[in-house]
This record gives C-alpha cells, structure tokens and sequence, in this order.
C-alpha cells in the first residue's frame, strides 16, 4: 500500500508533466502552423514585388524592355527561389531564366525539394502566370516557378529550429520545476494528514492530551486539525464524566446500602431490637435504592431509540399551569411567590412528556430557592418555537458548571447531601425529552441571584 505523501507526489508529477507536455506540443503545433501562414503571405507578397518591379522596366515610348535591370531582378529573384521567365505583350520570350542558367536553376531547385521534404512538407513545383501592366495597358506577362504552397530558407529553418530548440529548454526547466514543486506539496499536504492520523491513534489509545498545532495555511487540514482537537477535548471530557459518573453511581449506591447494611446487621446480632421503626427506616432505604433504579431506567428508556412520543396539539400555558397547581403544596411549605405568565401557545408534542420537563424544572427551582425566594415561568413563542423559561432566585450555579447541570448524575452539591437534591438524573432526563422533541433546553445562573432554564419546542 502506498503512502500519502508517495501517491500525492506521483499524482502531481505526473499531472504536471501531462499538462507541461500537452503545452509543448501544442505550442509547437501553433507556432508552426503560424509561421507557414506567414511565410506562405510573405511569399505572395514577394511574388507581387517581382511583378511590379518588371512593371517598371518597359519603356513605353521606345517599345521595350531594360534587359540589364530585368537580367537583375531575374537573378536575385533565383537565388530567392523563384525561376522566371518574362514575355512581351504578344506573348515573345524576353528573358528565361532556365535558358540564362539551367545548372543553377536545376541546382536551387533540388536543395529547395530537398529542404523541404526533410522537414516533412508536402508540395512541389507550380507555374503561376502575372499579367503585366503599365498605366491600365498590359505590356506583357512574366512565369513565375516556386515551390508551393510554401517555402523556407535557410534563416527560415535556423528559426524554427531555434523556436523549438527553446520549447525543448524550457519544457525540460518546468519538468525539472515541476518535480521539485509536486514533491514539495505533497509533503506539505501529507505532513499534517500524517500527524493528524498518529494524533488520531494516540487519542484512540486514550491519550487526550495529546494537541495539533493549526498553522498549515491550508484552510481544509486547519479544519481538520481543529475538529481532532475537538474530539480529543470531547472524548477527554466524556472521559471525565465517565469516571464521575460511576463515582456517584457508587456514592448513591453506598450511601443507602451501607445503611440498610449496618441496620440489618445490628439487629441480626441482637444488638438492636426489630422495631416497626426501625424495619421501617430499612424500608426507606430499600425504596430510595427503588427510586434511583427507577430513574436510571427511566432515563435509559428516554435516551433509547424504543422512546414513543405520542404527539398531538397542546397549549403549553395550560400544560405548565397543571404542573404548577400540584406543586402548590412544596410551594407554600417554603413560603415561595409563584407566578404563570404569558399566552396561550400550541406545538405538536407529547403532553406527559412536557410534563415531565416541567415538573423536574420546577421541582428543582423550588428545591434550590431559599424561603421566600420567586420562582416566575413565562411561556412564549417566536415563528417556529414554542417557549418555557423558568426563572428563580436560588443559589445559583458557577458558570464553570453551566454545560455540565445536563449530564447524569452532575450535581452542584458536591457532598451530594440528599437534603439539598436528588441523585442528579432529573435534568438529564429534561435535556432528553427536549431533544427527542427536536428542540433544545439552555441553561443561564449567577451564583446567589438564581438561575434561568429556557425550553424550546418546535412548533
């Protein structure tokens, strides 16, 4: 199996070299097809200048040609690799330039071909015909031999060879750069997968302590180096709960246990007598050991998939009014001000279950408000949420606490005095509910001036 960093080198090289050649190539391709449109232009321009230059040497008032200029132009027009021959106005061999100098002729021609068809172009000789004129009056015409549809020169070949010679260098230069840059990317790329990979295998052996530095200028792998931070802080802290978790799950467990234990046990060497009173503080202990085996149960059922909720339209005021009214009696014990405000609400949700939330806020609100203290529930709505905040004056929770209050068995007190609160699964149970609703359940506090639980229920 190959390596990241070995596959992301391959990949880019091998792009790079695909796109740097197809560039040659078609560079290459261009620039000849661009050069023989130019050349091809050049040499009907040059065949038009030959025209006209004979033009000029008829003397219109003696009726003939200046054979020494014409003997010129037919030579330097040779050695450029046109072959002429010139005819009067009634079609008269003025000058040939086969007839003048057939070996040269001959000898121009063959290394024309010859240039020609090393380069691989397909033509050959053609005899094109310009009539010649002066003021608007034909004086005569001139057959002009060349190669077509193009010829080079030697300065022509010299070019193209240098033009590819240079497409050559530097398709070699950018292979060389590609190379360099695709091993260096890849290893950029590849550097942080690596690490966050081991990071990953150390967080899976139980090392959460364990932390990617950001800073690839990558945004994607910055991403991902975060998110792994994220999981190890979450797996730390599940890790945390865990183990806290099962210390209070021993603690709530212990404390009647060991109670119910040294009582029995009392009374079985004599030392106690089996009053009703004390049989009937085993049974306390018996029932609160019930109680918290019913509660993780129930939590057990909520945060299960098997939980039902049977839904239907209900008006969350009259819903928190009902709980409300069987809380009266708690509520009068401690001397507390209750107040229900708001207006009628309705959302699709399971009314016992909504209950339930609401008694298990309430109950706690009233648990931790001093005598005479306020507990105020208002239940509003906005477009999609139908809304529950209670609002108290109690003791309050540190802020450092705040995303803990819905975990399991989380709670404040850390003594876990069963005066002061139960075992800890009320909120959990709340938090489940909630979001088996689909909505969502915060929590705000300020120690010694109380705290707020707001409740969101989509509509």
């Amino acid at each position: 199996m190959k390596s990241l960093r070995k596959q992301l080198s391959l990949s880019i090289l091998l792009t790079l070299l695909v796109t740097i050649g197809l560039i040659g190539l078609l560079s290459n391709w261009f620039i000849n097809r661009e050069f023989e449109k130019y050349i091809t232009g050049l040499g009907q321009e040059r065949r038009e200048n030959i025209v006209d230059d004979l033009s000029k040497q008829y003397d219109g008032f003696k009726r003939n040609w200046r054979l020494d200029y014409v003997h010129a132009i037919g030579m330097n027009s040779l050695y450029d690799g046109y072959i002429l021959k010139l005819y009067d106005a009634g079609g008269n061999m003025v000058w040939d330039a086969e007839n003048h100098d057939m070996s040269l002729c001959g000898q121009i021609m063959n290394e024309i071909s010859a240039r020609m068809e090393e380069r691989g172009a397909a033509g050959g000789f053609v005899d094109n015909t310009y009539d010649i004129s002066q003021n608007g009056k034909k004086v005569g015409s001139v057959s002009i031999k060349y190669y077509g549809p193009f010829f080079m020169n030697e300065a022509d070949f010299n070019f193209i060879n240098v033009m590819n010679t240079v497409l050559l260098v530097i398709g070699i230069f950018s292979s060389a750069c590609s190379v360099l840059v695709g091993c260096l990317l890849a290893k950029r790329i590849s550097r942080p997968v690596t690490k966050t990979a081991y990071i990953a295998k150390q967080i899976s052996k139980g090392n959460y302590n364990i932390k990617f530095e950001p800073g690839t200028r990558i945004r994607e792998l910055d991403d991902l180096a975060t998110s792994i931070n994220h999981l190890s802080d979450a797996l730390n802290e599940q890790e945390n709960l865990r183990k806290r978790m099962t210390a209070d799950v021993a603690h709530e467990l212990r404390t009647p246990l060991t109670a119910l234990g040294s009582h029995l046990e009392a009374m079985i060497e004599g030392l106690w007598e089996a009053t009703p009173e004390r049989l009937k503080s085993c049974h306390e202990e018996v029932k609160r050991l019930g109680t918290l085996v019913a509660d993780l149960e129930q939590l057990a059922k909520i945060e299960g998939e098997n939980l039902i909720l049977n839904k239907s339209r209900i008006n969350l005021l009259d819903t928190v009014r009902i709980v409300s009214d069987t809380m009266n009696g708690e509520i009068s014990k401690k001397g507390l001000s209750l107040s229900v405000e708001g207006e009628p609400v309705f959302v699709e949700a399971d009314k016992n279950r909504i209950s339930q939330v609401v008694a298990n806020l309430l109950s706690n609100s009233i648990k931790y408000t001093p005598e005479g203290g306020i507990v105020q529930i208002r239940v509003s709505e906005t477009s999609d949420f139908g809304m529950i905040r209670i609002r108290d004056t109690g003791i309050g929770i540190p802020e450092k606490e705040l995303p803990l209050v819905f975990e399991r068995f989380y709670r404040t007190d850390k003594s876990r005095n069963r005066k002061s609160g139960g075992a800890g699964i009320g909120l959990a149970i709340v938090k489940s509910i909630v979001t088996a609703h689909g909505g969502t359940v915060t929590a705000e506090s300020e120690e010694e001036k109380g705290s707020c639980f707001t409740v969101s229920i989509p509509k």
